[in-house]
């Protein structure tokens, strides 16, 4: 290589599911059935209005040239409906919401029109990669704090506190965590607001699984003084099985929106109209449409846990979201260890929890986002050696 890479590149890996999934397809190549538990990529469709939509919009002319970089103003209503119907929030749709590509774009544009070089930057652990990824890009300071089952996997704020906070301009969470199930609550909110407020720290909370296997959708912006102190990213990437559309928003205060977008005008030139005009039709659905993939995910939770009993694995059935969250056995201390020994031996592939951090190096993360027939098929393979969980097994 002649020419030499930008030294951000030095304090980055390619994305670990990057890599896995071309491992993944290389064994498939070969003819091995390999059956992916590791990824969150929802596998049913979007609703047929959602659909109908897309194919309507794009067979108008009108709909294939630039769009606002706000995003069309009836999509940024539509949010902020949503909003006030599931989370009992006012958001102005002129200058309080930002349409984005999906919340992940937005992780990048919020790290980049927020942090100098050497600013100090709040991360979970375990907790998910992009946070810190996109911290390094922008030169900043990570300081990883401690999420772990004794807090409810709830950040414990005296001890951040005792750890120093000089510099420190930004603190990312996410609930309903991932990858824990963690609920969160409103009164973990209102503690983020007042810790936020205390120290002229940027809170942003990723949002993306509210309406997954939980009955009590919230948003950090409900709390009072949120707006002066904190940003929340959502998506309809999960909640209405829209992965691939790459679909979602932040909303805040104007200020803080008008930062962001800075960043973002920069980037990119808009979103496709008719994929707006899906979105919006997917945010106008009632709640039927919840609970409708809400019953297929509680049907695979169920096999899900199953498979866990099989591989002696420990878990909090008190979980929401895409994932199951569960205690590596007793005689195994490495994730990576494990994930590697079930793909290697039965084709089968989970997430190791310390790609989430140092404090997931003794859990793993099962998806629901699995066929029921196909998590079946995962707990015959593990039944089928019934001493797999040893390390001394010895499959023929």
């Amino acid at each position: 290589m002649r020419v030499q890479t930008a030294d951000r590149l030095n304090f980055i890996n390619e994305y670990y599911f990057s890599r896995k999934l071309s491992q993944i397809r290389e064994m498939e190549s070969k003819g091995i059935d390999v059956i992916n538990l590791g990824i969150g990529n929802p596998d049913g469709p979007p609703s047929p209005e959602v659909i109908a939509s897309v194919v309507s919009a794009a067979n108008n002319s009108y709909s294939h040239g630039y769009q606002p970089y706000r995003g069309i103003r009836p999509l940024r209503v539509a949010f902020s409906e949503w909003y006030k119907t599931k989370f009992g929030v006012d958001l102005s749709p002129d200058n309080e919401i930002l349409p984005l590509m999906g919340s992940k774009e937005g992780i990048t544009h919020i790290s980049l029109a927020f942090l100098n070089k050497g600013d100090g930057v709040l991360i979970p652990d375990p907790g998910y990669p992009a946070y810190e990824s996109t911290a390094r890009i922008s030169g900043a300071r990570c300081i990883f704090y401690n999420l772990d089952h004794k807090n409810s996997w709830c950040p414990n704020f005296s001890e951040i506190e005792n750890e120093g906070l000089a510099g420190v301009k930004l603190m990312w969470v996410n609930y309903p965590n991932m990858p824990t199930g963690s609920r969160g609550s409103a009164k973990l909110f209102e503690n983020l607001i007042e810790f936020g407020l205390k120290h002229n720290i940027l809170i942003i909370n990723d949002n993306p699984y509210s309406f997954i296997l939980n009955q009590r959708p919230l948003s950090i912006l409900s709390v009072d003084g949120a707006k002066e102190i904190a940003l929340e990213l959502n998506s309809l990437s999960k909640s209405h099985n829209m992965a691939g559309w790459r679909i979602g928003m932040v909303a805040g205060s104007s200020d803080h929106i008008d930062a962001v977008l800075k960043i973002k005008s920069n980037m990119d030139s808009g979103m496709f109209l008719p994929v707006q005009n899906a979105a919006i039709t997917a945010l106008s659905l009632g709640d039927n449409w919840y609970e409708s993939i809400n019953i297929i995910y509680r049907e695979r939770r169920e096999i899900a846990y199953e498979i866990l009993n099989s591989l002696n694995c420990r878990f909090d059935k008190d979980q929401t979201g895409l994932f199951i969250w569960a205690s590596l056995p007793d005689e195994w201390d490495s994730s990576i260890e494990f994930s590697e020994h079930l793909l290697n031996r039965i084709n089968l592939f989970i997430t190791p929890g310390s790609v989430f951090g140092a404090n997931g190096r003794s859990y793993v993360r099962i998806s629901l986002t699995v066929p029921a027939e196909r998590l079946r098929e995962s707990l015959a393979r593990i039944d089928k050696k019934n001493e797999f969980s040893s390390k001394q097994v010895n499959i023929v």
